[in-house]
């Protein structure tokens, strides 16, 4: 049989913590994680998902062809969850008494991945799928990274993990489907479209 344990707390001791430092807000005494290198690291994890915004939405409005109606929405629906994504970032660096990094300058020098445009429809959710891919693996070493040290923040990113997950599975969905279906990639402006050998 399982022994018990039972929980036993300084609630005295805490309350005069709580009232002491009030200005800090959310940031106790409590709190044992490396807070500048946290916010350093939500402020790449900001920057990452940033680029990805700007990258769906210039898939969004630039994706042609026939398959192209309901990519288009797939685009779009991922550019406004990787919105959220870097608006729970912020609000969770004010909370850890930081500064967002909103500033574009930089913007892809602190970002992890890249921003690419890709040349068609298929370049792009390729694109797409790298870019999903890095996040995914930052995202995993940061949850690392903090351990228990930082509980909120770890569930934050989890979460944001969860959906990067399947922003990737909907890629390469999208791409086991385009394959099925034959759309020839479309040529770049100003490309010639590659000739036959046989024609």
């Amino acid at each position: 049989m399982a022994k018990t344990k039972p929980f036993v707390s300084d609630i005295e001791n805490i309350r005069k913590r709580a009232r002491k430092d009030i200005d800090k807000g959310a940031m106790t005494a409590g709190y044992s994680a490396d807070r500048a290198t946290v916010v350093k690291l939500l402020n790449h994890a900001l920057a990452t998902e940033l680029v990805c915004v700007l990258r769906y939405k210039y898939h969004y409005y630039m994706a042609s062809g026939i398959n192209s109606q309901a990519i288009k929405a797939e685009f779009l629906e991922h550019a406004n969850e990787e919105q959220g994504h870097a608006d729970q970032i912020a609000e969770r660096i004010t909370q850890l008494d930081g500064k967002p990094n909103l500033s574009p300058e930089g913007l892809l020098s602190r970002s992890h991945s890249d921003y690419v445009e890709g040349e068609d429809l298929v370049d792009m959710i390729k694109e797409d799928l790298v870019a999903e891919r890095i996040a995914i693996d930052s995202y995993r070493e940061m949850i690392t990274y903090i351990g228990t040290d930082d509980p909120t923040t770890r569930r934050v990113l989890e979460g944001i993990l969860a959906v990067e997950e399947e922003h990737a599975e909907d890629m390469n969905t999208l791409l086991e489907q385009l394959g099925k279906k034959g759309e020839p990639a479309k040529p770049a402006p100003g490309k010639k479209p590659a000739t036959s050998k046989h024609g």
